[in-house]
């Protein structure tokens, strides 16, 4: 059995613009939310966001192309840059033996709703003719490949929330058959924009909080009252384990498994048995050939919705029993916000570095205990921990579930 190693990462978040300053937030406790400022949320229930901040795209395409790329196919490229530098990618393969695999749970809806605004205002004729090209959901897909000359296998994958870990597990899978030497896996969002804030604040699902916008997304608490939209990109390197150390790539963890379900329960409500998040976590376990009790920690998806945290800590408690109790869990979407497509490549990656650097981050703003959410959440601060292995959890709109198993390769 091929084994499937990240060889790279690359991160753009509401807490920094590349891996380091993002992880550093992240153990430090640090919120990338406040009130919105990239347009006037004055009249919307909901005012704070998980915005990107101080984001700039220069280099990474002419200025010409750049005015043609959707913000969140900007944040993918750069996430990419920082991946495929620090995994040396380039010259490593043929480049026919690279692929892409990258997600978007909403794509480049700010440019679908610019253009239509354009066309009620000023006629046909003056749509853009680049924008049919900015708003497929492979676009973005196709501009890594284009970047960086990598032309094997390359798809958009779409799973809501949960797309990140779709995509991360389904791209191992392809370097695990052979079917590319090497895989860019990720996410990207940017859905933060008038017409989203508006549908997801009439859905009453996001949270209202008025006064202090870093306490506003507090997963598990019992007084936490929706999530935060968030946005940015996370995409890591994916590569055969023999192949990446023969070449002397850095190895940071492996893809042991992943696990796929879905609720067929409601379309905007998680499963209050949690049967399908159960699930997925029992086959990912047991596809890696591991034991429930050599799980150290999971990111939780924790988006700080009354029903979504409860339902996970169930599935938590039904997939892994006893252990359950001595589990680390925490929601970096505390810190974050919920970053759609991009959560789960994004929270991988958190993973994956709390293995590396013997560290957990926390979920902050944890303060009220919930009688339904009585799991170790590692509260406000940051923990050392020795871990072996570590899930990374994604639940999203249409019952989709995925989770990823990832391991320490020694």
């Amino acid at each position: 059995m091929r084994r499937v190693v990240i060889t790279g990462m690359g991160a753009v978040s509401p807490l920094g613009n590349d891996l380091a300053t993002t992880w550093d937030g992240l153990v430090a406790g640090k919120s990338g939310i406040d009130f919105i400022k990239g347009f006037d949320a004055s009249d919307y229930p909901a005012k704070v966001g998980a915005e990107v901040k101080d984001f700039d795209p220069t280099g990474l395409a002419s200025p010409k192309e750049l005015r043609k790329l959707a913000r969140y196919t900007q944040f993918s490229l750069a996430a990419a840059k920082e991946a495929v530098e620090s995994a040396g990618l380039i010259g490593a393969y043929p480049s026919e033996r690279i692929g892409v695999v990258l997600g978007s749970a909403v794509g480049d809806i700010g440019t679908i709703a610019q253009q239509e605004q354009i066309l009620l205002e000023r006629g046909p004729s003056r749509v853009a003719p680049w924008f049919i090209p900015s708003i497929l959901t492979d676009a973005a897909s196709g501009q890594l490949a284009i970047a960086f000359g990598f032309s094997g296998i390359n798809f958009a994958m779409v799973a809501a929330c949960a797309t990140g870990s779709y995509t991360l597990g389904e791209g191992a899978e392809i370097v695990r058959r052979g079917t590319a030497d090497a895989i860019l896996a990720g996410g990207a969002e940017a859905a933060l924009t008038p017409l989203i804030l508006a549908g997801f604040s009439n859905m009453r699902g996001l949270a209202t909080e008025q006064e202090y916008p870093p306490r506003a997304s507090r997963p598990f608490d019992a007084t936490r009252d929706g999530f935060v939209i968030g946005e940015g990109a996370g995409i890591l390197v994916l590569e055969e384990l023999e192949a990446a150390r023969a070449r002397g790539a850095t190895i940071h963890a492996e893809v042991v498994s992943y696990g796929a379900s879905n609720d067929a329960f409601h379309i905007a409500q998680p499963d209050p048995e949690a049967s399908g998040v159960t699930r997925m976590m029992r086959e990912a376990v047991a596809a890696g050939g591991i034991q429930p009790e050599q799980v150290g920690y999971i990111n939780a998806h924790g988006t700080s919705t009354p029903l979504g945290d409860a339902a996970e800590t169930k599935a938590i408690k039904a997939a892994f029993g006893d252990h359950a109790y001595k589990l680390a869990v925490s929601s970096t979407k505390s810190m974050l916000g919920h970053c759609l497509g991009a959560a789960g490549a994004l929270e991988a990656i958190a993973c994956v570095l709390a293995i590396e650097h013997g560290i957990i981050p926390p979920t902050i703003n944890y303060e009220h205990p919930d009688p339904d959410c009585d799991l170790d959440y590692v509260p406000n601060v940051a923990r050392k921990a020795d871990l072996s292995y570590a899930i990374s959890n994604g639940m999203g709109l249409g019952g989709h579930n995925g989770c990823v198993l990832l391991g320490r390769v020694d």
